[in-house]
């Protein structure tokens, strides 16, 4: 059994596809004397079969591109028959006796980094040639397919040392029963992505693609945290039994969809949901969101050779708005960098991306992409109830500039005679210390605030969000995040405008009556869990959720913060715990 960190929730039960070995930790299996003719034998079939693929690829570019592009694989074809490479690796597998795939990966890297070291330009530059060979071959020995996920014609469970948000967004979940990965934490996008799909995930297992082949059948237990490989039929049986629970749970709670996010004393939140597609909006409206608190835009960006034109992106635009039937669609511009990146640009290597050109940055450096964008929005807000907010605000003067160009897109509709809200409500992401602590400032030029937390957390704290190693330094319930929500949200109520939560925080029950009584006006998160939110706000009284923050800012520790709140959820709707109860 594995442990690591709860990323969706729910139990999925299924065989195993291993994704992208490319990037797996291959473990260091221990072998006998009698193995090693056959890790030799295994070790040049991956070789010939390498070389097989290498010649059809290099046939192929030959045909669509001609001889000359072709060449290029010609240096791969000379790695695949190196003999000090090849000899090394059965020298030491002779050694070592260890499995031949732990052997060639630590001889491959060697090489890497001999070549590395080399003043010669062109040696240097071939070490291109050695780490893509050295893949292909190690794909082989592993038996792993290269297939894209959208490509899967069966259900599985996928492992990976990672998913990218590239790799997520081509996933179908009707083949994905679930997903575990080697790394992330509770708010990357992997992790975020998998409780939009409702797909039970478990992340950062540090190690899970080396214990696991294709083939493999797997419990992923997202409620706890909790893979079992192979398991047997008491576990099986243990592990079915509690999927139907928690399916049994899901279903009770539905029935919310259409009651208002109301306390037992008549205050009222607003409650909505993040989506990345148009094509979640069926799963939005089901589970009785009443609008989108956050469009991830820059997914429409993903996955092509080119950018989206302008008519693109309004017809997408406009389609979540006309299917939400005037329901409040806060639309985020661009938020590329940090863990997502577009092949088609020109976007150079940072030492740290999350800290780097990206977000607001990237669009004002970027002026004409990003008014195409505006442009689009704008033209679909005169479908729909739309509202403009720009991610990664770090101050007044930023946030000025960017609505400056946003006041030239509108310009340029208006001499074109193009209809658009010119209402359109303009909000600011506060996701960054600087924009919390000078929100009173930000708050007078914009009409409401968005608190991402899981950037907020992030830099708050100085806790890379992506990083297993230190997820446990990951706290929402840090008395200095909670005094800057505080903070946000009291100067958003000075200044007359209302204050909404999209970050991961928002949709995690034990922090429900918290950020009610911290006066939060809109929770916005992944469809999945606003039936359980929506349940929490219908069953306490707005005063007691005051009386539970109020007590909660008192606390010194993020860990005592969470104790108390959950306490008090426990006691306030003990039907909760109960059902809760129930499926563990």
């Amino acid at each position: 059994m594995l442990k690591g960190i709860p990323a969706s929730p729910g139990v999925a039960i299924g065989k195993v596809f291993l994704f992208d070995a490319r990037r797996f930790i291959v473990s260091a299996r221990k072998i006998k004397e009698s193995d090693i003719p056959t890790e030799i034998v295994r070790f040049e079939e991956a070789l010939i079969k390498t070389r097989t693929e290498i010649v059809d690829i290099q046939k192929k570019i030959t045909k669509e591109m001609g001889t000359h592009h072709a060449e290029i694989f010609n240096a791969h074809l000379l790695v695949l028959e190196d003999r000090m490479l090849i000899e090394e690796v059965i020298d030491r597998l002779k050694k070592e006796h260890k499995c031949v795939e732990h052997v060639f990966s630590n001889v491959l890297d060697k090489y890497i980094k001999v070549f590395a070291k080399m003043n010669d330009e062109y040696l240097r530059e071939r070490i291109s040639d050695i780490d893509d060979v050295g893949k292909r071959i190690l794909k082989n020995l592993l038996g792993a397919k290269e297939k894209s996920l959208s490509d899967l014609k069966e259900k599985v469970i996928v492992v990976a040392y990672d998913l990218s948000p590239s790799d997520t967004a081509t996933m179908h979940k009707k083949n994905v029963m679930g997903f575990v990965t080697d790394i992330g934490g509770r708010t990357s996008h992997t992790a975020i992505m998998a409780k939009s799909l409702e797909i039970p995930a478990v992340v950062g297992l540090e190690k899970a693609t080396a214990k696991m082949n294709s083939g493999d059948v797997l419990i992923v237990d997202g409620t706890e945290g909790i893979v079992i490989i192979n398991p047997d039929k008491a576990a099986l049986k243990k592990y079915q039994t509690r999927r139907s629970q928690f399916v049994k749970f899901e279903k009770g709670l539905i029935n919310l969809k259409d009651e208002p996010a109301q306390t037992l004393d008549g205050h009222r939140v607003e409650m909505s949901a993040n989506i990345e597609m148009p094509e979640e909006i069926d799963s939005v409206i089901s589970h009785g969101a009443e609008g989108i608190g956050l469009y991830r835009t820059e997914y429409l960006y993903m996955n092509r050779k080119g950018l989206p034109s302008e008519d693109e992106q309004f017809e997408a635009y406009k389609k979540v708005v006309t299917k939400l039937s005037g329901s409040s669609v806060i639309m985020r511009t661009l938020d590329l960098g940090g863990d997502k990146f577009l092949s088609q640009l020109d976007v150079p290597h940072e030492m740290n991306p999350f800290l780097g050109w990206r977000a607001i940055r990237f669009c004002l450096a970027q002026p004409k992409i990003f008014k195409a964008q505006l442009r689009a929005i704008l033209r679909a807000s005169a479908f729909g109830n739309i509202k403009l907010m720009f991610p990664m605000i770090s101050g007044v003067e930023e946030l000025r500039q960017a609505i400056e160009v946003l006041n030239e897109a509108k310009q340029e509709l208006r001499a074109k005679k193009i209809k658009f809200d010119k209402d359109v409500e303009i909000g600011a992401m506060i996701e960054i210390p600087s924009a919390a602590i000078t929100c009173d400032l930000l708050a007078k030029e914009v009409d409401f605030f968005s608190i991402g937390t899981n950037d907020l957390i992030q830099y708050s704290l100085a806790v890379d969000r992506v990083n297993e190693k230190i997820a446990y330094l990951y706290k929402p319930t840090h008395p200095a995040v909670l005094r800057l929500i505080k903070n946000i949200i009291d100067a958003g109520h000075k200044n007359k405008i209302w204050v909404g939560m999209c970050g991961e925080m928002a949709g995690e029950p034990a922090f429900g009556l918290l950020l009610l009584g911290l006066g939060l006006d809109e929770f916005s998160m992944s469809a999945a869990a606003i039936p359980e939110m929506k349940y929490i706000i219908r069953n306490v009284k707005f005063k007691d959720a005051q009386a539970v923050a109020e007590e909660a800012l008192t606390l010194p520790t993020g860990k005592e913060v969470e104790e108390f709140t959950n306490k008090k959820l426990d006691e306030f709707i003990p039907a909760l715990k109960k059902m809760r109860r129930n499926i563990k």
